[in-house]
Formats: C-alpha cells, structure tokens, sequence
C-alpha cells in the first residue's frame, strides 16, 4: 500500500489574526491557526510581500490593475507581492491555499469590481491566479465556514484532488 501524499498549505496570513489588512486588522481564521499548529501550513501575505504600508487605503483589482480607492495604480506592488508570494508557496512544497476571500491579492472565484461599491464579480486576486495557473487546490475561508476542523479540512482536501475539482464556484 502506498502512502497519501502529505498535505502543505500555505494560508493568507491575515486568516492567523496577524494585522496585515489595508486597516491593520486580521480575519482570524479558526482553521489556518490549526494548519499552521500541525506543520501544514505556511502563512503568507503578499501584500506585505510588496511592501504595501499598513494601513493603506482599501484597493481593488480592476481588469488588469489594482487601484486604491482614491485611483492611485498600486499594480506594481500587488504583482510584486504575488509574485514573490508564489515563488515561496512554490519553495514550501505547497499544493493547495486557504485564501482570504474577495481580496485583489487571495480572493478567487469571485472579487470586487474595482469601483467600490462592494460589487463581487467573477474573478481571482493577483496570487490566487498565479497558484490556480500552477494546479494548486485552493478554498476560501467563506467556502469552509467557522466550524470545519482539520480532519474534515484534510478529508476534502484529497476529494478535491481525487475529483479535479481545484475551487468552488463560489
């Protein structure tokens, strides 16, 4: 019999409760903090990663760009930020995310419209779409809801593996 292959995460750190949000707040997370406790996941924030400042004004992906909400183009830091976040989740050995929903950064399947009005759209955050491009399995905080345990995490993990299924469609 062979074994399973380990599961390696890497988790939007502000999901831990670290203040890494535009506002220097958190969205503390339950389960990233049990990921990250076991040795299965790595928190990261490419936000930080682009050396955004915290706090900053709130930003959204608008098509190709991320705008802050007074119009100033932060793209460069964003891409930036993915990038290196991608190159770090890639050196963890990491095959599947547990993102921050809706963020120009983590969100997937559905973001903000760029015109802030809190309009969700069909799309992906900077990262987000680089690990989707890569094959990782990714899930959202919002997906799982607050009373998933790392069991139940783990069993739909290898799921979605088993049925190519890599997000929700949310």
């Amino acid at each position: 019999m062979t074994a399973e292959p380990a599961i390696s995460c890497v988790v939007s750190a502000c999901l831990l409760g670290l203040p890494c949000r535009y506002d220097g707040r958190s969205n503390y997370f339950p389960l990233a903090a049990k990921l990250v406790q076991a040795g299965l996941a790595h928190p990261l924030c490419p936000e930080g990663l682009g050396e955004l400042p915290i706090p900053r004004l709130p930003c959204e992906r608008l098509g190709e760009r991320v705008i802050a909400r007074d119009g100033q183009d932060l793209t460069q830091a964003f891409v930036l930020g993915a990038q290196k976040a991608f190159a770090q989740s890639l050196a963890f050995g990491a095959g599947f995310a547990l993102l921050k929903s809706h963020s120009p950064s983590c969100g997937f399947g559905q973001i903000y419209d760029g015109h802030f009005t809190r309009t969700l759209i069909p799309g992906h955050g900077l990262w987000a779409e680089a690990l989707l491009a890569h094959g990782f399995v990714l899930f959202s905080e919002k997906e799982l809801g607050p009373y998933v345990d790392l069991p139940a995490f783990l069993r739909l993990c290898r799921q979605r593996v088993n049925q190519g299924k890599f997000f929700s469609s949310l």
